[in-house]
Order: C-alpha cells, then structure tokens, then sequence
C-alpha cells in the first residue's frame, strides 16, 4: 500500500484543511494497514503556477506550510517534500499529455469553474492541472489516494490515464489508485455561510478559523459565527435544513473524534449561547498546540528546509524507477 496526496502552496492552512485532510495524513502515518507501505505527502508549489502568485509568497508559503504539517504531526513516518524538488513530476506529466485527451481535460467541473467564462484567458497549466495530478500519483504507483468530494473527478482521470498508457504501450506499468475518502474527514464549510465550503480565498477572515488564529481570536470566531435562533435538536436528521448549526456540529464532532449524533445528544435543546463557548474551549485545546509547535518552526525555517529536502531525496529515490520505465516504454530510453 502506497498513500499520495498533496495540498496547494497557497495561502495559510485552516480548520477545514486540518479536519479534511491533515488530521487523516497524521492518522495514516502510523496505520496497520499499511503493512511496511508508504505515505507520500507534498507541497504542491507547481500547481501554484497556475495562478497568479508572487515568487516571494510562493518561497515563503513552502516553508510556512511544510512547518505546518510538521507542527500537526506528520514526521519521518511519511515522506514529505515539495513537488518541485523531485524532477520526475513534471517530466513524466509531460509524457502522460501525450495520453490524456483534450475531452477529458474539458469536462472536468474544476477548470469549468476556475476558467469561467474566460477560458481563452486561462492559463494553460490551470487545463491541464488534472494531467499534472495524474503524474504526482502515478510516479510513485500509489495505491491510495485521499481525496475530498472534489476532488474524486481527478483522481477518475488518473486512473484513465494510467489505464490507456499501459494499453498503448503494451506495459503493465502504472496500477489504478483507488480513492482514499475517510468517512471521518468531514466537509468544512464557512463560518459565516453553511452552504460555502471553508476557504483560503474567501475575503473575510471570520470566514474561517486559520492554524495561526491565536485563542482570543479562535473564540471571537465561534462567537460571531453565523447560526439560527433554534436550540439544538436531540437528532442529527434534524439539523438538514440548517446548514450553519450542521457546520458547527460537525466541526465540534471532528474535533472531539466523536460521531455527529452523539454532540447533538449531549447539547440537545441547548441554544448556540452554550454551544459556541464550548465549541470554542474545545478548538483552542486541539489546535493550540498545533499553533504553538508551529511557531517555533517557524523560529528555524532552515530545519524545515532540511526536512523538505530530506524527504525530496527520499521521493526522487522512489520516483525514479517509474519515470525510467515510462521512458523506455514510449521510447524515450534508447
């Protein structure tokens, strides 16, 4: 068993991305059933490129977002790198644009919405974004791949990819990565719209609780957070048609390991005045820490750097012998 996945080098970490996604990395580390596999997990500072961000933030937010996994808990259990530190990425994404086809590429919903209307002005890397997802899974023959809802199209295309290489070239090459959707990775959504998902790009700050937010600020959030006049119900079922109560639920229930039903249980015709201070206490216990470790990584940025390029000498060590192979098999190696 082999785990890939990767999160954007843009903008600082929040609540969403700890609950979706690196609580389930640090999880997966020290997992029996990988039985001797890996975790590979990157920094993906080339598919930065495809939008509009300055070098200097780009540099920055590498280090700042390698030191915020650190400080979450992901350690020498599972790899951990940048993307542009292993060569084989891009070159093999370069040979796989010879696999994957322009209709696939047009019917993925992520670049129908990140293009808009606007497509002749999109850059080229946002089209082809999926085919660069598709070379960071396969290079490594992963085996899982975590993914969020939305992410489940990409992962799709991956496994197209791989299978029409593999048929082209007459190679058993690349095997299919399933998806990896753990049932306790919750959708965050805002703290100030039930029905948004919680965002780097939103332009509120009290939209979303950041992995830097000190405690005050964390409380001030939850206080402030968006909610109905109803007390809570004594049934999850109950909360369907209340996307903002359902937001906070959920968000207490990630956060305390336990199942949505049983807070509602516990807070059942509870009014959001006791509630949210709960919720709150609660938030700065699990992330404090966090915040905290993080600091002092950022205290030393050229240990967290160390640590990248450990991890990068790792990688290219697996990465390697795929890219050898998918060069002779379309060859490329004479």
């Amino acid at each position: 068993m082999r785990v890939v996945s990767g999160i954007q080098t843009t903008g600082n970490l929040h609540l969403g991305n700890y609950l979706g996604a690196i609580k389930q990395w640090v999880a997966m580390q020290g997992a029996p059933e990988l039985q001797g596999g890996e975790c590979l997990f990157f920094l993906a500072d080339l598919h930065a490129l495809t939008g509009n961000v300055s070098p200097a933030e780009l540099a920055n937010s590498t280090i700042e977002m390698a030191a915020t996994l650190m400080a979450a808990g992901i350690d020498d259990r599972a790899i951990l790198f940048n993307q542009a530190r292993v060569p084989a990425h891009a070159e093999l994404c370069w040979i796989l644009q010879g696999t994957a086809r322009m209709g696939w590429l047009n019917r993925m919903t992520q670049w129908k919405d990140k293009a808009g209307k606007n497509r002749e002005g999109a850059s080229v890397g946002l089209f082809t974004y999926p085919v660069l997802q598709a070379a960071d899974v396969l290079v490594y023959q992963a085996t899982h791949v975590p993914v969020g809802e939305d992410q489940k199209q990409h992962l799709e295309l991956a496994r197209d990819v791989a299978t029409k290489f593999n048929t082209d070239f007459g190679v058993e090459l690349f095997p299919l990565p399933d998806p990896l959707i753990s049932k306790a990775a919750p959708r965050i959504m805002s703290l100030r719209d039930g029905q948004a998902k919680m965002s780097k790009s939103d332009p509120s700050d009290m939209s979303r609780i950041n992995l830097i937010d000190d405690d005050d600020t964390i409380a001030q959030k939850f206080r402030k957070a968006r909610t109905d006049p109803e007390p809570l119900p004594d049934n999850v079922d109950a909360l369907a048609e209340r996307p903002e109560a359902k937001n906070l639920v959920t968000i207490y229930a990630a956060l305390s390991d336990r199942d949505p039903q049983s807070v509602v249980s516990e807070f059942a015709g509870q009014g959001f005045g006791s509630f949210k201070p709960a919720l709150a206490d609660l938030a700065v216990s699990v992330l404090g820490p966090i915040r905290d470790r993080l600091t002092q990584l950022l205290d030393d940025r050229d240990a967290v750097q160390a640590n990248l390029a450990k991890g990068a000498e790792r990688a290219n060590a697996l990465a390697e012998p795929t890219l050898r192979a998918a060069q002779k098999a379309v060859g490329l190696q004479i």
